[in-house]
């Protein structure tokens, strides 16, 4: 078998156990790129290997994981083309009900999580001239009611993307940013199991305040998992932002996601605040349902 020019070069995808992730680690074998896996379990490992897939145990949150997964890269000795920091979770509820500990859970994958991995492979990257890609999200550039932790770890996201991108252009390494819209992935099934848990721990004047919104928010994912592009679509759109020559600063995934961030450019933050109150309000539930109906 000829060996790709590919084939000499590493790419990192984190959260690769399923989802987008899994899709980009497949599309990129599929390109040639040699592709190390992180996922979370062992089983997860056995799905995903394949002659281009080597799946290792990371979780994000886990130091000595990501310590291991650095010097895995770096005994290796091929360059490492990109990193794709894709791993993520959504915990949505009102600010008022979200436990700190639960912010806190939100932020540690979707956002510390992903600097400690670029922390630990930019010499790598440095080295080979590769690229840093962030998986964002619609939420980071528009916060819906009740995505306010999830929104809030894609906002810093976005935020040190754009100072990453502009610290290291002089020195070689791009930085691009990936925003989805509506994906199908088990994410947003985890996510409506989540919120349910919440809505049962609220007191009687949060579940009177917010349970109609808790349901228009748990009817609109599940919309999601219906209607939205497929993972596969969705890695391959990453597995282009991670791979082009010369890629554009911020890729969106969805028609959903490319309308909203344009209507968020030009609209007034009151008609925008109506305009997603709308879209939410017909999905809100008759008298006397409950969350878990």
């Amino acid at each position: 078998m000829t060996t790709s020019p590919q084939t000499s070069e590493l790419i990192l995808v984190t959260g690769a156990s399923t989802g987008m992730g899994a899709a980009t680690a497949t599309d990129l074998a599929a390109r040639g790129y040699h592709v190390i896996a992180g996922v979370r379990r062992e089983a997860d490992a056995d799905a995903i290997r394949s002659t281009r897939i080597q799946p290792v145990i990371l979780d994000i949150t886990r130091p000595e994981q990501i310590v291991e997964v650095a010097a895995l890269i770096e005994a290796d000795g091929r360059p490492l083309r990109a990193v794709v920091n894709n791993a993520g979770i959504a915990v949505n509820a009102p600010v008022e009900v979200l436990p700190l500990a639960e912010w806190r859970r939100q932020f540690d994958v979707n956002f510390f999580g992903h600097i400690e991995v670029t922390q630990a492979v930019l010499p790598a990257l440095l080295k080979s001239g590769g690229r840093i890609v962030l998986i964002s999200s619609i939420g980071g550039r528009v916060a819906q009611p009740t995505y306010g932790a999830y929104s809030g770890s894609k906002f810093a996201l976005e935020a040190v993307g754009d100072s990453l991108r502009r610290e290291l252009a002089p020195h070689g390494v791009q930085v691009v940013i990936v925003e989805p819209g509506a994906v199908r992935t088990e994410m947003v099934g985890r996510g409506g199991v989540t919120l349910k848990k919440l809505s049962a721990d609220m007191t009687p004047t949060q579940e009177r305040r917010f349970s109609g919104l808790m349901r228009a928010i748990l009817a609109q994912s599940e919309g999601f998992l219906r209607s939205g592009v497929d993972a596969s679509e969705a890695g391959k759109a990453i597995a282009t932002a991670a791979t082009t020559p010369r890629p554009k600063t911020r890729y969106t995934i969805g028609r959903d996601a490319a309308l909203l961030i344009r209507l968020a450019r030009i609209l007034p933050d009151r008609a925008l605040d109506k305009l997603l109150a709308s879209a939410l309000r017909r999905l809100f539930p008759k008298p006397h349902t409950s969350l878990n109906d």
